[in-house]
C-alpha cells in the first residue's frame, strides 16, 4: 500500500509518498503517469497538506448501500444513480465548512468512500475498471439537504452539494487496497455517527467506474464519492465532523 499527497511548501506545490508519520518522500512528473522519486524530503510539521489531487470532475452516487436503502424504503436501482458536485465546491483539507448567506436550514454530513481515476478511461469493463481506478480517499459530501425538495417539480440534488466548502476529501491517496472491505466511520464532535463496511454497496467500485465510462470519458484525477449509508445527519454551528476509512486516513473540518 502506498499513501500519495499534495502539499505545499512555500509559494511552491509538491506531491509525494507518505513514509510514515513524519515524513513525505517528494516525486516529480505526474502522479498518475511513472513519477519519479526525488532524494527530497519534507515533514509533516513545515508543509501545508492540500487535496491529494485536481478533478475535473466530482461525481457523487445515490441511493448505493443497502442498509440506508432499507431504512428509507427505497430498492436497488437498476444502475448506479448519480449527480455532479461543483469542483468550486472543493476546500483543502481541515478548512471550515461554511453555511450559504442564501441558506439557513439543515446542512448534513455524509462520510464516503472516493474513488480516485488513474487512467482516461471510456467505455470499460469491470476488468479494467480494476486497472483504471489509482486508489481511495476519505470524502465527506456535504448537503444541504432541505434544499432537495423545495421545488415540487424538481430534486434539486446538483444545487444541494454544491456550494462553495461543500466538497471535502483527503488526506490522500490509497494505493493497492481492498475496497471491498473497508470500514468508513464519521464521528460528529467526537461520538460515532456513521459505522459501516463498503461490502454493504448496492454497486462495488469496479462495476460503478465501469458504468460512468459508458456516460462520459474519466480522466486521471476525477473523484467518484461511492453514496453514504445509514447515520449520516444535521451539523450545528461549531460542529467538529471528521471521516475516517480504514488503511485511508481522516478528514477533520469545523462546520461554521
Amino acid at each position: 500500500m502506498s499513501s500519495w499527497i499534495r502539499f505545499k511548501f512555500g509559494k511552491k506545490i509538491y506531491f509525494g509518498q507518505v513514509d510514515d508519520a513524519s515524513s513525505i518522500t517528494v516525486y516529480d512528473g505526474d502522479m498518475f503517469s511513472n513519477p519519479k522519486k526525488t532524494d527530497q524530503v519534507f515533514t509533516y510539521d513545515e508543509v501545508e497538506i492540500l487535496n491529494p489531487c485536481c478533478p475535473s470532475k466530482f461525481i457523487a452516487l445515490w441511493n448505493n448501500y443497502q442498509t440506508l436503502a432499507a431504512e428509507k424504503g427505497l430498492n436497488k436501482p437498476n444502475n448506479p444513480l448519480y449527480l455532479n458536485k461543483a469542483i468550486s465546491s472543493i476546500i483543502q483539507p481541515g478548512k471550515h465548512i461554511v453555511r450559504p448567506k442564501s441558506y439557513n436550514e439543515s446542512i448534513f454530513y455524509e462520510g464516503e468512500l472516493g474513488i480516485v481515476i488513474g487512467k482516461k478511461s471510456k467505455d470499460i469493463d469491470h476488468v479494467q475498471a480494476k486497472k483504471n481506478i489509482f486508489g481511495y480517499t476519505c470524502i465527506n459530501d456535504v448537503t444541504a439537504m432541505d434544499i432537495v425538495k423545495k421545488d415540487s417539480s424538481f430534486d434539486q440534488w446538483t444545487r444541494s452539494k454544491s456550494f462553495d466548502t461543500f466538497g471535502i476529501f483527503g488526506p490522500c491517496i490509497a494505493t493497492d487496497i481492498d475496497p471491498m472491505n473497508l470500514q468508513v466511520q464519521s464521528r460528529l464532535n467526537g461520538n460515532i455517527v456513521q459505522n459501516y463496511n463498503t461490502s454493504d454497496m448496492f454497486f462495488n467500485v469496479y462495476e460503478i467506474v465501469s458504468f460512468l465510462s459508458k456516460d462520459m470519458t474519466l480522466i486521471p484525477g476525477d473523484i467518484i464519492a461511492c453514496g453514504t449509508n445509514a447515520g449520516l445527519g444535521p451539523m450545528s454551528s461549531g460542529d467538529i465532523i471528521d471521516v475516517k476509512i480504514d488503511n485511508i486516513g481522516t478528514i477533520v473540518n469545523r462546520n461554521e
